[in-house]
């Protein structure tokens, strides 16, 4: 273990060197890992990300994101030490879990106040793979049942999908406003259960995501990449802002 607390992270590259190119109407970063490996890439115009190294693709976001805010012609980074089987990991209190992901360039935010009714947004998650609301909800000794509309506690109906959906719609609505851009923001139920849980992809409704308490963190980190860094930035700036939510 690292002094960090931390795996050592595995590879052989230990920093990420980024270096901007300006030419023929082009602006783009390019990555590569201190051994000459080719990471990936950014075109700062359209805000695509190509990623040659999967394995460091958090870290290609983040190199991106430390150039852009530093005056320089080329950045040097350190690569944290962390290891992405460590994630995985699904002890404590899913807060203190989801806020591993700050290592994989994701914004956390935890009891987030949404308007003047007292609404809260338990986890909010914004990173590569997107933008998501989570509600946890804990039921040691019970039998959850999830179907393609509701989930059932044993044998009772619950609001638990129709709330996380409702919840992530005024989300989106109010992250739009701020930002100026459309955003899609998925709905998340994670269910804490030593008990059964009946829990299949085939049963999943399709447009809220229903986890297992053990699926978390670890399922984030290997969502594919959706969002650029650039609008990353934009969206973990305005959750941050009272304003947003004020409304």
């Amino acid at each position: 273990m690292s002094g960090s607390g931390l795996p050592m992270r595995c590879g052989v590259d230990e920093s990420l060197i980024v270096r901007r190119w300006q030419r023929y109407g082009a602006d783009r970063l390019f990555v590569m890992g201190d051994t000459g490996a080719r990471v990936g890439s950014v075109d700062l115009r359209s805000g695509e990300v190509t990623v040659d190294l999967p394995t460091l693709e958090s870290g290609l976001r983040r190199a991106a994101q430390e150039f852009l805010r530093a005056d320089s012609d080329e950045l040097v980074l350190r690569l944290p030490e962390v290891d992405l089987d460590d994630v995985g990991a699904d002890t404590g209190p899913v807060g203190a879990r989801l806020d591993r992901l700050t290592a994989y360039s994701w914004h956390v935010q935890h009891n987030v106040p949404m308007g003047r009714q007292g609404d809260v947004i338990e986890h909010l998650l914004i990173g590569p793979g997107g933008v998501y609301t989570l509600t946890v909800h804990s039921h040691p000794t019970s039998t959850v049942v999830v179907d393609r509309h509701v989930v059932q506690v044993d044998g009772r109906a619950t609001s638990y999908v129709r709330d996380a959906r409702l919840e992530a719609r005024r989300a989106r609505s109010l992250l739009a406003d701020a930002v100026g851009n459309q955003v899609v923001v998925r709905p998340v139920v994670v269910l804490e259960t030593a008990g059964t849980l009946e829990l299949a992809p085939t049963t999943m409704p399709d447009d809220v995501l229903v986890l297992d308490g053990s699926d978390v963190p670890g399922l984030f980190p290997r969502v594919p990449a959706r969002l650029s860094a650039d609008l990353i930035d934009r969206l973990a700036a305005a959750a941050r802002a009272r304003s947003t939510w004020a409304g």
